[in-house]
């Protein structure tokens, strides 16, 4: 098990931050990674003609090793959503088709479909909140649904950001394949924390941003595309995406083949150098972490919680159901409006996610974290 990392990060001993599904504190390291990259873009003169492409190929490589990528698949990218649009020009649902969805799933991988729905001619089918928590078994249970129209795409989160719900992708992904659908991957909530391999999954796309639990800034965030999808048009038409436009070269659009791979995907302004650093230097903490040790850590804190919730009168999802990392209350009798900020003045610090309170801890957090959090909810929420 991963032991604490509290001392890599700026957080006193009297804060109790168990939000890192909002947004992580980054650690010292990546703030100071932001520092130098402010300095050199004060004096740009200094940076060598290599800088920028040796850190675009840094970035995809920490990116691909939190999921069993080749570096050549992955796309530099600002947002999730940025990568769904992306998806959405390379493949369309065709008419007469449907596509599945989360109910009350983020945005990025349910609007881009309803937006095109009607003008598409497909319908998008939201798979129903299971009363029971089993997210991967109402899935597939939506997926071999009789006398529905044939499934051309899911397109889902590998978490459930409100409840907590993990979703088991392989049989997921193999369900897609037997049904000939494609398969799109939400991992906002997984990349870094559980284990996951696209070389065995096999999702056509599979999109993750760093400034939650890769512990990196907002505006970054890096798109597997599988090599069956690698042929499409970009969202944006940019110099970078073709092979020979360079104002380096004395003829400028010399080749406007598409670069090869994901690269043709890769954002406009992809040079914010100070960001693409700091993203680069989360992911790689993470990766040198590894998996199984992230898991066992934050599993056991998860644990300790619902143990020390235990007869407080809220309910938790099933620990075989529940993602390791996240833990929602649910509250029979509804949640107090003020419960968040009543914590808060206790300097506790959880989220409010559609009537649940959603605990989130990470590496920084320890046993203490958790025996204060239970302390205060107890003596504020009861």
């Amino acid at each position: 098990m991963l032991p604490c990392q509290r001392e890599l990060f700026d957080i006193p001993r009297d804060v109790c931050f168990l939000n890192a599904a909002a947004w992580s504190p980054l650690p010292l390291a990546v703030q100071e990674a932001g520092r130098i990259g402010v300095a050199r873009k004060g004096q740009p003169w200094k940076l060598a003609a290599d800088f920028m492409p040796k850190q675009y190929e840094r970035a995809r490589r920490a990116a691909a090793a939190l999921i069993g990528a080749d570096p050549i698949d992955i796309a530099l990218i600002p947002s999730v959503g940025y990568g769904v649009s992306t998806a959405g020009k390379v493949m369309s649902p065709p008419r007469g088709s449907r596509v599945l969805v989360l109910q009350d799933d983020h945005t990025s991988p349910v609007l881009e479909w309803m937006s095109r729905a009607e003008q598409g001619g497909f319908t998008v089918e939201q798979v129903q909140q299971p009363g029971d928590g089993d997210w991967t078994s109402a899935v597939l249970e939506a997926m071999s649904r009789k006398c529905a129209a044939p499934l051309s795409l899911v397109s889902i989160s590998s978490v459930h950001w409100s409840d907590g719900g993990a979703i088991d992708l392989p049989r997921i992904a193999e369900a897609a394949r037997q049904a000939g659908a494609a398969f799109l991957v939400d991992a906002t909530h997984d990349a870094g924390v559980r284990r996951i391999d696209v070389k065995t999954l096999d999702p056509d796309f599979l999109i993750f941003p760093t400034y939650k639990w890769v512990l990196g800034p907002y505006g970054r965030a890096f798109m597997y595309v599988a090599r069956r999808r690698q042929n499409g048009v970009p969202l944006e038409q940019t110099a970078p995406a073709r092979k020979g436009v360079a104002a380096e070269q004395k003829v400028y659009f010399r080749d406007l083949s598409y670069a090869d791979g994901a690269r043709r995907y890769d954002m406009g302004e992809r040079d914010h150098f100070i960001t693409l650093e700091m993203a680069a230097v989360g992911m790689e903490m993470m990766a040198g972490w590894g998996n199984d040790p992230i898991v066992a850590r934050l599993a056991m804190l998860t644990d300790r919680l619902a143990d020390g919730l235990a007869n407080s009168g809220v309910r938790v999802l099933d620990r075989r159901l529940r993602a390791p990392h996240l833990l929602c209350l649910q509250f029979p009798k509804g949640m107090d409006d003020d419960l968040p900020q009543k914590l808060a003045a206790e300097n506790v610090y959880a989220a409010p996610r559609l009537g649940r309170l959603r605990i989130s801890p990470h590496v920084y957090n320890d046993e203490k974290d958790v025996d204060r959090f239970v302390e205060v909810f107890r003596k504020v929420a009861l």
